[in-house]
């Protein structure tokens, strides 16, 4: 009796360990890949879906996704008039909650259209002992993890003058190193690298071609011949830095017919791979490094059919999986563009996500959940559910599903699901 308590208490003891050692901290994970590390989980569904382990409905309103360390999971969602961040804890119970300014619909010059869809969009980055969170007004906040304590705050759109995009901001912040690196746009940077311990600019990266208003991408790093790049998109054009110095690196036009760039680019072995919406398609794009340091991207191929909206992609060897902006479900060839197939689960696109060989992916207006099984050749669907409160739950499923420390959090509206997808 006393042996079975003790394997007992092991076995719990270990799985606690798991959830806690378990991180993911930023938006589509450390790599920007949007690859969770998990292994050992379920390779197919029951027929209403993994457990649920918990529903939290207090969390506001919003496509912000999640974000995980040391027992803590953090989110953003509007209440009333503000934009708020939330903590909880492991069982979905709220620790705390701070708001981060005022709420979208607060704003007369917000453009109508943004109205329409008035939830917050970034999502919290965790670093060690504080979070950080940008709102969709530009306020950029450092909280301390433990109580919410605001350290700095400031709004980068109002210090650089620059114009509000359309659909208000769309990123979350990314640490790197010292840095907290913040979109901005407009005619005096399109990003900005902040001091993450005082929120003091140290590095200004130069607007993008036409100074347009900023994309809606999470900015997005890559270690390319010695150099650490860093990939921005303005509204028309993606851009490249050297992410210690702000030195412009490379230019080209990329706009769509509504000039809307959501989807950060894909670098593997000195080739990058650009999407956006609205019918303009995906182009492929070699990278040359000048004498100079600087690096000329030669366009080699493009595509209308693949149109990638917000939903987000995944590389995995030569094929980009990932949904059109008209609802085709397709696997993309990195190096020639080539459509290997395409596919109509639920006529509508998808956000995805990719853990222990499978893609976890939430359609945007049914808020049905797929598992994917990612066959170059052909579509193969493994499992389906519905989230339980579709039906209730106000607005598109936006926000891009998460794996980690065995669990697959799903967020839609008020509402964010915690289920078990652990093998055993």
């Amino acid at each position: 009796m006393l042996r079975q308590f003790f394997c007992a208490l092991v076995v719990v003891t270990l799985s606690t360990s798991m959830l806690f050692a378990a991180e993911w901290t930023v938006f589509h994970g450390p790599k920007g890949d949007n690859k969770s590390p998990d292994t050992g989980l379920l390779k197919q569904w029951s027929e209403g879906g993994p457990t649920l382990l918990w529903k939290a409905d207090s969390i506001g309103f919003g496509y912000s996704g999640v974000t995980v360390a040391d027992g803590r999971i953090f989110t953003t969602g509007n209440v009333g008039d503000l934009e708020m961040v939330f903590c909880l804890d492991m069982d979905g119970k709220l620790i705390w909650e701070k708001d981060n300014g005022a709420a979208i619909h607060t704003i007369a010059d917000v453009h109508p259209r943004a109205r329409n869809y008035p939830g917050t969009r970034g999502t919290p980055t965790i670093d060690g002992d504080v979070v950080f969170a940008v709102s969709a007004l530009g306020q950029v906040t450092c909280f301390n993890v433990q109580n919410g304590d605001k350290i700095w705050s400031r709004n980068l759109l109002t210090d650089y003058n620059a114009p509000q995009p359309v659909w208000v901001l769309g990123h979350s912040v990314v640490v790197e190193g010292d840095h907290l690196i913040c979109m901005v746009g407009g005619a005096e940077a399109l990003a900005v690298a902040l001091n993450k311990r005082t929120g003091e600019t140290v590095l200004v990266y130069p607007p993008a071609e036409g100074n347009t208003p900023t994309s809606y991408m999470t900015p997005y790093f890559f270690d390319f011949e010695g150099t650490r790049v860093l990939a921005l998109m303005g509204n028309a054009s993606v851009e490249g830095y050297n992410a210690a110095t702000a030195e412009k690196l490379f230019s080209f036009p990329f706009r769509n017919r509504v000039v809307v760039n959501v989807t950060a680019p894909i670098y593997r072995d000195g080739h990058l791979f650009v999407s956006t919406g609205y019918g303009y398609g995906t182009e492929g794009y070699r990278l040359t490094k000048n004498a100079n340091g600087t690096i000329t991207a030669t366009k080699l191929w493009h595509t209308e059919e693949f149109d990638s909206h917000h939903h987000a992609l995944i590389l995995l060897g030569d094929y980009v999986y990932g949904t059109s902006h008209g609802g085709n479900w397709m696997a993309v060839n990195f190096l020639t563009g080539e459509i290997a197939y395409r596919s109509r689960p639920v006529g509508e696109a998808a956000s995805v996500h990719y853990a222990d060989g499978l893609i976890y992916c939430l359609s945007e207006t049914s808020a049905t959940v797929i598992l994917w099984n990612p066959n170059p050749n052909e579509f193969v669907e493994v499992s389906r559910f519905v989230l339980p409160d579709a039906e209730v739950a106000e607005g598109r499923a936006w926000a891009h599903p998460v794996v980690i420390g065995g669990r697959l959090y799903l967020r839609h509206a008020q509402f964010l699901y915690c289920y078990d997808v652990r093998s055993q």
